[in-house]
């Protein structure tokens, strides 16, 4: 459909209708810049569908049908396996265990992002030496413990224990964290960042 250029004194044309067709060439663009879920790709597509409904009145039974196309077009792009959940929540398991952060704060961004539960436990290391040496990087980027550039005195040392906690560390890795010798802390950083 060849949609011609509005006149400058003609009221301008409606936002095309987001047919099936229309829907999946937006979730293959944003799939291509974008590693997302299924929900996240739902997300994206529902806010697409809801800037046309705002930009042509449209009235609620025609939006609610181009929802359920939009779950559909989806289901179809997962069953192709160009979006899949539990590849994402592995890799961003990784990521975020490398950035410095807890299980707990990469089950909650997972979880956010709209990976399941057990998707979400099966991504998450169980080892606990990586949410030690995940600790050890929150520690070394805020300065803390093993990385601190003097000894800390008691009430530091309960500071950098309610930063780790914060985090999202229990208390016992926070403790092994903040225990750690300096070469030690830096070998588990420099492994855990290279696995």
């Amino acid at each position: 459909m060849v949609r011609r250029r509005p006149q400058p004194d003609s009221p301008p044309l409606p936002p095309p209708v987001p047919d099936k067709a229309r829907l999946r060439d937006a979730a293959l663009r944003h799939l291509a810049r974008y590693a997302t879920t299924r929900a996240g790709l739902l997300r994206v597509l529902a806010r697409r569908i809801d800037r046309w409904a705002r930009a042509t009145a449209a009235e609620a039974e025609p939006v609610a049908v181009l929802h359920a196309l939009a779950a559909t077009v989806v289901a179809d792009l997962a069953q192709a396996g160009l979006v899949n959940d539990a590849e994402f929540a592995a890799a961003r398991a990784r990521s975020l265990a490398r950035a410095g952060r807890s299980r707990r704060a990469v089950s909650a961004h997972l979880a956010q992002r709209g990976v399941d539960t057990p998707t979400r436990d099966a991504a998450m290391d169980d080892n606990p030496d990586v949410e030690l040496a995940a600790a050890l990087l929150l520690a070394r980027k805020r300065r803390l413990g093993p990385f601190a550039p003097a000894p800390m005195d008691p009430a530091a040392r309960l500071r950098a224990l309610g930063v780790l906690a914060r985090a999202g560390f229990s208390q016992d890795t926070a403790r092994r964290a903040l225990a750690t010798e300096p070469d030690e802390a830096e070998q588990r950083v420099n492994r855990l960042r290279r696995e």
